[in-house]
């Protein structure tokens, strides 16, 4: 399978293109941004729990990073609620589950390289936020690697930031409120990936937005 799988182009998913999709596992479902492999792929997805579902146990052969949006996510390790971010590097395993609330995930698969190591859990609700390069920016780091870097990024009303080129690309996962550039506005929900050394000039409106972004990982093979 490949699904957005030119990372040289934009691509852009907004919560009216969402079409979820059963997984092999009963009570799990998967809403695919980019994909490249059949059930062991080079993947970017949303992911469903219904409640009390179970996921097999499985080694991550690629990294698996997440991010917990709606629920509770769990497995044998804790209990990760929303807004905890987890890295779980090569060569880990484990056995999802979750509760009665059910889960939304967003998780990206086989997208580390064999170097980076760092097993996270972050709950992004305990603060740390930092202010950002502009008035209205503030920033909550959640991983740096060789010119990777993730991030929250929660941007006050109508602030605008400098035109800018990504080196190395950007991925954006808007969280809450509607994230704006001069293509278009991306309310909570939306996904967008902006390839390297592409450009452009965001902004917010009257409601803000909060934003998970991770750029410096597409440079070109």
């Amino acid at each position: 399978m490949r699904l957005n799988a030119d990372f040289s182009r934009r691509a852009v998913v907004t919560p009216d293109d969402y079409r979820w999709v059963a997984s092999p596992t009963p009570g799990v479902e998967r809403m695919m941004l980019d994909r490249v492999g059949e059930e062991v792929a080079r993947a970017t997805s949303l992911v469903r729990y219904a409640p009390n579902s179970t996921f097999p146990t499985h080694e991550h052969g690629g990294g698996e990073e997440i991010l917990v949006l709606e629920g509770e996510f769990a497995d044998e390790h804790g209990r990760y609620p929303a807004g905890h971010y987890l890295r779980n590097p090569i060569g880990t395993a484990h056995a999802p589950r979750v509760g009665d609330e059910g889960a939304l995930i967003f998780v990206k698969l086989h997208q580390f390289s064999p170097d980076d190591t760092a097993q996270k859990v972050i709950d992004t609700r305990a603060g740390g936020w930092r202010s950002g390069l502009v008035e209205g920016l503030q920033v909550l780091p959640l991983h740096d690697f060789e010119g990777e870097h993730v991030a929250l990024v929660r941007w006050a009303p109508n602030t605008r930031f400098q035109p800018h080129a990504h080196w190395g690309g950007e991925e954006i996962l808007v969280l809450e409120g509607t994230f704006h550039d001069e293509h278009g506005a991306y309310p909570a929900g939306s996904w967008l990936r902006s390839p390297h050394r592409s450009q452009h000039t965001p902004f917010t409106g009257d409601d803000g937005a909060l934003i998970y972004v991770k750029v410096g990982h597409l440079l070109p093979d």
